[in-house]
């Protein structure tokens, strides 16, 4: 049986750690040669290139700002040129922080919108018309599960991640008789180095809140992401999947 992304090129944005490393992983494991965007470990991102080349696979990696279009354009120009066609999309790239409303400036708002809501139109955008134009395409955000119940201390990054799941609905809408499908994952409290921007305590409390009891795995994400990437979800668009251990349940 062929791989399922046997001759597949992907694009996986934040591919250097976390939940976009495990999904270049997998992709590359079930046949994708795989493209990795990173912003400052390049350590980190050589080393996953290394694993996919391991796994027979071509990769590249390159630094990218996604919320700089200029930035974006290079990389999935760079892709094209060493890999072909992008056919496969993840964005994982996102930044995350915690203020009470009275600390919450505009520019920190503005950060957050930029990069995780602005960032992923730039990259969505950066490789929707090719896919269009090849009528062909898979595409995955990645939203949270913050954006789907208050956080007090969150509220621009809740905010922004809620704009991702809207965008992922409607871009799902527009490209649809294009044969180009576009779905969101919301994952849970997640082993990421996001997640151990909180304290133990307050990590030990979200497990607590979580019916499974315990912290996602990026593997476990990556999983999920693998799913809507494949032609097993192929009468799925526009649809936000959560991975959080029960501790957040739609609708």
């Amino acid at each position: 049986m062929a791989a399922a992304f046997e001759g597949r090129v992907a694009l996986v944005t934040g591919g250097s750690r976390g939940i976009g490393r495990a999904t270049a992983l997998r992709l590359a494991s079930e046949g994708a040669d795989v493209a990795i965007s990173y912003v400052s470990r390049t350590e980190d991102a050589q080393q996953v290139v290394s694993e996919i080349t391991a796994l027979g696979q071509r990769a590249v990696c390159q630094v990218c700002d996604v919320a700089n279009p200029e930035q974006v354009q290079q990389l999935v120009d760079q892709v094209r040129e060493e890999l072909g066609g992008i056919e496969l999309m993840v964005h994982s790239g996102a930044i995350s922080s915690i203020y009470d409303h009275s600390e919450l400036s505009y520019d920190r708002w503005y950060e957050m919108i930029n990069v995780n809501l602005t960032g992923t139109y730039n990259i969505v955008f950066a490789v929707k018309d090719e896919m269009i134009k090849a009528g062909f395409g898979r595409i995955v955000t990645i939203s949270s599960i913050a954006a789907l119940r208050a956080r007090q201390t969150q509220i621009h990054y809740s905010a922004s991640k809620a704009g991702v799941i809207a965008l992922t609905r409607c871009c799902a809408e527009a490209f649809a008789e294009h044969n180009v499908r576009i779905n969101c994952v919301a994952p849970g409290l997640t082993e990421t180095d996001m997640a151990h921007g909180l304290s133990e305590e307050t990590i030990e409390n979200l497990v607590q809140q979580t019916p499974m009891k315990r912290i996602g795995q990026p593997e476990e994400l990556a999983s999920t992401i693998r799913f809507l990437l494949s032609e097993e979800s192929s009468f799925m668009t526009g649809q936000t999947l959560v991975a959080s251990g029960g501790r957040v349940l739609l609708p």
